[in-house]
């Protein structure tokens, strides 16, 4: 228990006495508790910022249905340095080289690409998130019929490659890119030689394979 002592001691001949005055400062100590117990309870908790992340289907595909569906919607990405973008559509093979073009990570570049090959999901997906603007439907509900419209028969299957001269920040944006376009089918795989080859193809067209 805390005190202050204000006795000054006895003053001259014929001066009164001061008396000692207490001041007692238990009060305080409580209150100081019931600030911190309010602050502590009326303040928010920052919430961790995490990346959704589409785990692959269950549904059993033959080879030859898979290798239809790679042939008609695979969209492949290549991650180069100076935050470069490659791409091309199919698959690459020896007998039938694609087509590969470069870009970046602006709203013009890979991004209106994956939106124009993701147009049907990504217009079903804007109205859905209109009605939940709206509260027509419940988060629950969104969540619901989000999955349901991403796994879209016809919506893209990307392929993401990364070359070592890119970053890990080229990677989040580009897993970014699957959010925003609303990807659900994307993988993470190798890059190989020949992909290699397709890029150096580009940079310098008169190059030799490698």
């Amino acid at each position: 228990m805390s005190e202050i002592n204000t006795d000054k001691g006895s003053g001259g001949k014929g001066k009164p006495k001061k008396l000692s005055t207490r001041v007692d400062f238990t009060p305080m100590c409580d209150l100081g508790f019931l600030l911190i117990t309010f602050f502590m309870l009326s303040t928010s908790m920052s919430k961790p910022q995490t990346m959704e992340l589409a785990l692959p289907a269950k549904d059993d595909v033959t080879e030859e249905n898979a290798s239809k569906v790679k042939e008609s919607l695979a969209v492949t990405i290549l991650l180069g340095k100076e935050d470069k973008v490659y791409y091309y559509f199919g698959m690459a093979t020896e007998e039938k080289r694609p087509e590969i073009k470069v870009t970046d990570f602006s709203a013009v570049g890979i991004r209106d690409i994956l939106l124009q090959r993701n147009q049907q999901v990504v217009a079903e997906m804007r109205a859905l998130k209109d009605k939940l603007a709206k509260r027509t439907i419940s988060d629950e509900d969104f969540r619901k019929q989000a999955t349901e419209i991403k796994a879209n028969k016809l919506a893209p299957v990307v392929i993401i490659k990364s070359t070592d001269d890119a970053t890990y920040k080229n990677l989040v944006d580009i897993l970014d890119e699957m959010q925003i376009c609303s990807i659900a089918k994307f993988a993470i795989v190798d890059i190989t030689d020949y992909d290699k080859e397709l890029i150096v193809s580009v940079e310098n067209p008169g190059a030799e394979k490698i």
